[in-house]
């Protein structure tokens, strides 16, 4: 069966303790799509509490069974609720995808004393102030656990630098440390050295906070059993630490554990290249270049020559190591990384990383489900978002599952028209995807001679028509303007 991954969350999913209970519900119905793995939000306290998405990550031993930052469960529900739904979910054969955030921690619990020295955010290599002592919260305790589960304290030596000292300006601060007075070792110069990202940087050169982050992998796998992680901002922390990290994870479990790592870097198919090689092919990576690419079409609508759709894109490149998609919470509108892909081209999108051989597709939960929420714009006003479910999605994630099987022939020909043909196998009858940006066409192509002389409709309902395949294997698909076209052959069982 072909793999799918969802992502069952977005940046403004609704609160009050609600997702987990959502997705053990939902078990049934995914199943029966076609989605084989679904990736959770972070599911440990965060430094916001109830209100925290999960990326400033406060207690990683607390999945929402103590009472700390002003709340026991999470954003997304208690403890009892995630093992609740990862069990109602495995038993309808569907992965766990967890969310692991390693690169910062926010909310400390306590001040403390330490040097630092103030670099530029635009070049964190230039020095722009002399040492100075300073206090911030980089002291946790974790009192509401009670050092239940681990003992371990974070102070300001696990940390390598802090955005917050009271009483001055904020800024980055480089803590001074005898691990190196430099941040840690990254693939790439940009802003100097990516290192920092946020609050408090842990410091991965630290042995007792890489023993104590091992550890903790192995306690989190041993109460949820995961199949997988998603492996946050990659290109803030040392590319061998995730290297030894997985290697750990993945002995001390007795499971081969996927990976999949954000290192989004659009247009920079060379950096994730790099990254996957660095890291010897631990990991695969979310192919960032691909999913602007998709941004761009749906921008530049018939202009865009979609021959160039898969053009840098780590998907045509890599195919192994990718994992496509189309949004996601970061490129969602209102985010600092907003790039969604407009309404009309998102069937177009989901039937390019669906139906073709290349790539581990992952669906974007209000792609899914639909989405509306109201955040502050640039210019700081409210505004009101709704995202519609998208058009057709559910029938082509079970076209994925039912049809998207063997050969496949590519039809690239046309600026403004593509088309392919997956042959199928013993098992299943396959499909022919036309897609165009631009007019309606009819687009020939071989889909095998064994279905000469049967009868393919779209699944879509973009048209009413049947194609008869002709006695050399071919058939003359059509496809109405700006839209896309699935046809599989009439009378397959969905």
């Amino acid at each position: 069966m072909n793999e799918t991954m969802i992502q069952f969350f977005h940046w403004y999913s609704e609160g009050d303790a609600k997702l987990w209970k959502e997705a053990a519900k939902a078990s049934s119905y995914l199943a029966k799509l076609g989605i084989t793995s679904i990736w959770f939000p972070p599911a440990y306290k965060g430094a916001n509490g109830g209100y925290s998405t999960g990326y400033d990550s406060y207690d990683l031993y607390d999945l929402g069974e103590f009472d700390q930052k002003g709340t026991v469960a999470t954003k997304y529900g208690t403890k009892e609720d995630y093992i609740h739904a990862i069990k109602a979910l495995k038993k309808q054969n569907i992965k766990i995808i967890v969310d692991i955030v390693l690169g910062h921690k926010g909310g400390g619990d306590e001040l403390e004393s330490f040097k630092v020295i103030k670099v530029d955010e635009n070049n964190r290599e230039k020095i722009i102030s002399d040492e100075i002592e300073i206090q911030s919260y980089t002291k946790f305790t974790f009192p509401g656990r009670n050092k239940k589960y681990s003992d371990f304290e974070w102070n300001f030596t696990c940390f390598s630098g802090v955005d917050y000292g009271e009483g001055i300006p904020s800024g980055i601060y480089k803590i001074k440390s005898e691990y190196g007075d430099n941040w840690e070792e990254m693939i790439d110069n940009e802003k100097g050295n990516y290192d920092y990202l946020m609050h408090n940087d842990i410091e991965h050169r630290n042995p007792y906070v890489r023993q104590e982050l091992n550890d903790w992998a192995k306690w989190y796998f041993d109460q949820t059993d995961f199949d997988g992680v998603r492996l946050d901002a990659l290109k803030h922390i040392s590319f061998d630490f995730y290297k030894e990290w997985l290697t750990l994870l993945r002995s001390n479990s007795g499971k081969n554990v996927f990976a999949v790592g954000e290192y989004w870097a659009p247009g920079y198919l060379d950096l994730l290249q790099k990254y996957i090689e660095v890291t010897e092919g631990c990991m695969s990576l979310f192919d960032s270049s691909l999913q602007n690419n998709f941004h761009n079409a749906s921008h530049e609508g018939s202009n865009y020559d979609l021959r160039r759709i898969f053009d840098g894109s780590l998907t045509q490149a890599d195919p192994l190591h990718s994992v496509s998609l189309v949004d996601n919470h970061d490129t969602q509108p209102l985010q600092d990384l907003e790039a969604p892909v407009e309404k009309w081209f998102k069937p177009l999108a989901y039937a390019l990383i669906l139906l073709r051989q290349e790539g581990y597709p992952c669906i974007f939960y209000p792609d899914l489900f639909g989405a509306h929420y109201v955040d502050k714009d640039k210019d700081g006003n409210d505004q009101e978002i709704f995202l519609d479910k998208v058009d057709g999605i559910e029938e082509l994630i079970t076209t994925r599952k039912n049809h998207a099987y063997g050969i496949q022939r590519d039809y690239f020909e046309d600026a403004n028209c593509l088309g392919w043909t997956r042959e199928g196998n013993e098992e299943h009858s396959g499909c022919a995807v036309v897609l165009s940006n631009k007019d309606a066409y009819n687009k020939p192509m071989e889909i095998g001679i064994h279905y000469a002389g049967k009868k393919f409709y779209d699944i879509l309902k973009r048209s009413n028509e049947k194609v008869i395949i002709d006695q050399n294997g071919w058939g003359n698909f059509p496809v109405p303007a700006g839209n896309v076209s699935v046809w599989i052959e009439l009378n397959t069982k969905e």
